[in-house]
């Protein structure tokens, strides 16, 4: 019995479910927020960089601004649920957020301002390949991967 009672701690602790109210959450772009000191990257995703545009018809778009805004519309003043998974190199809490059962990251994914991050999950492939079958977001224009972005600078 106490074996299940160690295992289910270390487990609470490494899964750790917290809610938080969007009015003490801060967006800060796509795929990260911050929820008082700790910044929470969305783990499995990649948004495009606040300072990336794409082109859309041939108009200059900024698509990292768009998904960062995306992303609050979906929050606006709801109650945020994460559940962290671990840490990155930079420190931040890498989780998985919702909107009541809607998880954020595949919301971002399935509307094209976000990529499954292949390198690190394949949990929101399928998401991925709905935005691009039906040409949602950053599928309809001109754009670099924010991985390939990220090297470029």
């Amino acid at each position: 019995m106490p074996l299940i009672k160690l295992s289910l701690s270390i487990l609470f602790t490494l899964f750790f479910t917290y809610s938080v109210h969007a009015d003490k959450l801060t967006v800060t772009d796509g795929d990260t927020i911050r929820i008082g000191e700790e910044r929470i990257r969305f783990s499995g995703i990649d948004a495009p960089e606040l300072k990336q545009t794409c082109v859309y018809q041939e108009i200059e778009f900024k698509c990292g601004e768009f998904s960062k805004n995306l992303l609050i519309k979906k929050i606006a003043n709801q109650k945020v649920s994460c559940i962290r998974e671990s840490k990155d190199q930079y420190g931040r809490t890498l989780a998985e957020c919702f909107v009541g059962k809607d998880s954020l990251s595949s919301y971002l994914v399935q509307e094209g301002y976000a990529f499954a991050y292949r390198k690190y999950s394949d949990k929101f492939i399928a998401d991925e390949e709905y935005a691009q079958s039906k040409g949602n977001g950053m599928w309809s224009m001109e754009f670099f991967f924010p991985w390939d972005y990220r090297r470029q600078k």
